[in-house]
């Protein structure tokens, strides 16, 4: 077996024996709606995230197929690191090299992912290798934004406006005469002329001739003395 001119980073981990195979999935996340007119469209949206899957041997024993960054590691190395990628629960990256056999690099897969489960399967046929299968998925950075609010603290202040001096009809200077109209009684008729509806009772006794013993009873058409103030 030799080693197929793909170089897999989980992270800062080269894995030892590169997979074979490389499944990337980009999701979709279009949706496919019928108009009573148009028929059939689909309404296109941003991707969803990319599920990467593979499947790797871990070597119990030192192949010269094999890479190894700072010397030969055992399978529990990689074990407990694969272990450390799903528990930490942080996002990491993964990154695939391709070269050629000659050692030029062609392009890269460099993406940030989330570990979310990894199967560890022993087989005979495999000697003392584990085949491990990885299931990653695409972590896109995200956050919530923040908006300062800022308030005008001073309280409102009240404005006291001047007194507004009270518009009354002047008291009649000397006697003079009204004609009752509909609607009328003695209190709205000493406002109008003095000012105050309380010296009604000036105008009711210069007129019990004409009012009569109640004075809460006035007819349109009676003429009313008005005594001066």
């Amino acid at each position: 077996m030799a080693q197929n001119g793909y170089d897999f980073y989980l992270n800062k981990c080269l894995l030892p024996v590169a997979p074979p195979k490389l499944s990337v999935k980009i999701n979709n996340a279009n949706e496919t709606v019928t108009l009573i007119n148009e028929g059939e469209i689909n309404i296109l949206k941003k991707a969803e995230l990319t599920d990467i899957e593979f499947e790797c041997r871990i070597p119990q024993e030192k192949y010269p197929f094999a890479v190894y960054k700072s010397g030969f590691k055992g399978a529990d190395y990689f074990l407990d690191y694969f272990e450390s990628l799903k528990t930490s629960k942080k996002p990491f990256q993964f990154i695939v090299c391709r070269k050629r056999p000659t050692g030029k690099r062609l392009f890269d897969t460099n993406i940030k992912v989330s570990m979310e489960d990894y199967k560890i399967t022993e087989d005979a046929k495999n000697g003392f290798d584990v085949l491990v299968k990885i299931k990653l998925k695409q972590w896109r950075d995200y956050g919530t934004k923040t908006v300062n609010i800022s308030f005008n603290m001073e309280k409102p202040k009240a404005s006291v406006e001047p007194q507004r001096e009270a518009t009354t009809s002047p008291a009649p200077a000397t006697a003079q005469t009204y004609t009752v109209v509909k609607g009328d009684c003695l209190w709205n008729i000493a406002k109008k002329f003095y000012g105050n509806g309380s010296k009604y009772s000036i105008i009711y006794n210069a007129n019990k001739s004409v009012i009569g013993g109640n004075p809460n009873l006035i007819y349109p058409g009676q003429v009313l003395t008005i005594p001066a103030a």
